[in-house]
């Protein structure tokens, strides 16, 4: 087995409390929900590594994400203490187990059919190893967790696809992350409370399903406040780029209506489209600084941006 240490990154000031310290996490799983988990993990203070299948010849590494984006790649395992094992391998076996006698959490992303091959179900690992827990990323929860699946079905199927357009981000893999993460702390949490491991499933399809929560209720079609209905939250062109303007609340939409000289700021005159026109008007008649300026001294909500 042989490991590279990965030099730690900036922790963000939320993860200062270092809520995971002096717990071991170890991880088997590869792509990105697993491994923006384990990121999380590491600024949260645990000590995490990573054991990864023998690299392709002439390649660094066997994660796909490093072929996909190596700056995503390396931003994830900062910190990480990355390991080659094969797990197909008695070798490997042997390596893993080395690891899971220290370990706290383990993480995976292979399906249950694949985890029961390498001997790592949870029922074996209960058996082997009481007090380590196991949070596994699948695709899908219970019956589905052995169909192929990714990022882009699992938003589909929530219809979080826009026409034939890419989502712009990621939204099934990382809110998997984090509930990934989540599921950790709430393994070391019923470890220190009830003295008892436990196993958590976490399913990316659900991860896009409670993302879209949001839709499903009905508050972002498009007659609702924040579907666009309302003439303050919208995205306008402005004079030398756009700008994302957020004046929902009356208090936020009465300042921008009374910037803009319109009289009327009910809620009936934001959902007017004689409103949004004259919203769009005064705003495409600003330049970005102009509405930088004003979003700083009216105290509206907004942020520019370039065409």
């Amino acid at each position: 087995m042989t490991s590279t240490a990965h030099k730690p990154t900036t922790v963000p000031k939320s993860a200062a409390l270092r809520a995971l310290r002096g717990i071991r996490v170890l991880s088997i799983a590869l792509n990105l929900p697993g491994p923006a988990a384990l990121m999380r993990c590491q600024q949260m203070g645990a000590t995490c590594v990573k054991l990864e299948p023998p690299p392709p010849a002439g390649a660094a590494t066997s994660d796909p994400m490093a072929l996909y984006s190596p700056v995503a790649y390396e931003a994830m395992h900062q910190g990480i203490r990355v390991a080659v094992a094969d797990l197909k391998t008695e070798k490997g076996q042997k390596a893993l187990h080395r690891e899971l006698a220290k370990t706290d959490v383990l993480m995976t992303s292979f399906r249950p059919a694949a985890l029961q091959k390498l001997g790592l179900d949870w029922k074996v690992l209960h058996q082997l190893y009481p007090a380590l827990s196991l949070v596994t990323i699948v695709g899908a929860p219970g019956a589905r967790a052995n169909e192929p699946g990714h990022d882009l079905t699992y938003q589909a199927e929530n219809d979080l696809i826009s026409g034939l357009s890419l989502p712009p981000t990621l939204y099934a893999d990382m809110g998997g992350s984090l509930m990934a993460s989540e599921a950790v702390l709430q393994a070391v949490l019923i470890q220190q409370r009830q003295g008892k491991s436990s196993h958590i499933q976490i399913a990316l399809s659900d991860a896009s399903a409670y993302l879209a929560l949001p839709r499903a209720w009905g508050a972002t079609t498009p007659d609702s406040a924040v579907g666009g209905s309302h003439a303050g939250y919208q995205v306008y062109p402005c004079k030398d780029g756009r700008v994302a303007l957020a004046a929902l609340e009356p208090h936020f939409a009465k300042a921008l209506c009374a910037a803009a000289g319109i009289a009327d700021s009910s809620i009936a005159s934001m959902q007017s489209s004689a409103t949004r026109e004259l919203i769009a008007a005064y705003v495409l008649s600003k330049t970005r600084k102009a509405l930088d300026k004003l979003s700083v001294e009216k105290d509206i909500p907004l942020y520019t941006l370039p065409k």
